[in-house]
């Protein structure tokens, strides 16, 4: 197990390949029919970036949850704000008023990180077209930040017993995590899109593969 983070030029050179990857999907879906796995790379990259941090904080019995909250929040929240703030003007001029309101519902699920889970709700025969949603891609942001409200919690459990239980933890969160996904997703694959248990193995082997490698 990597005793602590040094800067990774490989990791950021990665994201960027990851982020480029979503925007030609975007851009040119028919072309790059593929690109939307840059956002499962983001998982990975995310799960072993932070696990680094808790892991190194366990390490220096220096583990603080309000501490960590806090950072999430001051690296989240200044772009997140500009974001919403920045959509919601320009609906207010431009939208109608049930768009509006779908949008003020939306920038609502964003900063509370569940948009996820409002998008999933409203999947079905009557939902708007994704182009209607300028907050769509919100949607894994709340997958993370909900991977977050756990794994400090089960990390720093598991560090009280120290390495020999330290290791199950992402293994187990892999195995149950990954077999949701595959199973739902020939049940409700909307579900398996959305939901943060079929999406949690992959911030899983992030966090895997510091702890294990």
């Amino acid at each position: 197990m990597s005793t602590y983070l040094k800067y990774r030029p490989d990791i950021d050179g990665l994201r960027a390949v990851a982020v480029l990857a979503v925007v030609l999907y975007h851009a040119f879906p028919r072309d790059f029919p593929g690109g939307f796995i840059g956002v499962d790379v983001f998982f990975v990259i995310s799960g072993y970036l932070i696990t680094g941090i808790l892991i190194k904080s366990l390490s220096r019995d220096s583990f603080s949850i309000l501490d960590f909250y806090a950072r999430r929040i001051r690296r989240i929240f200044p772009a997140l704000l500009l974001v919403l703030f920045s959509c919601l003007l320009f609906g207010w001029f431009f939208l109608i008023d049930s768009e509006f309101q779908q949008l003020g519902k939306h920038a609502a699920s964003g900063a509370g990180f569940v948009a996820n889970l409002v998008l999933w709700s409203e999947s079905g025969y009557f939902d708007s077209a994704a182009e209607m949603k300028p907050l769509l891609h919100l949607w894994s942001l709340g997958i993370e930040e909900q991977f977050y409200l756990v794994w400090p919690f089960v990390l720093w459990l598991a560090w009280q017993f120290r390495r020999a239980s330290l290791a199950l933890v992402p293994v187990l969160l892999f195995i149950i995590s990954f077999y949701f996904s595959v199973t739902m997703v020939h049940v409700d694959p909307v579900g398996a899109f959305y939901s943060p248990l079929t999406r949690f193995w992959e911030l899983a082997v992030g966090g895997g593969w510091l702890i294990l490698v």
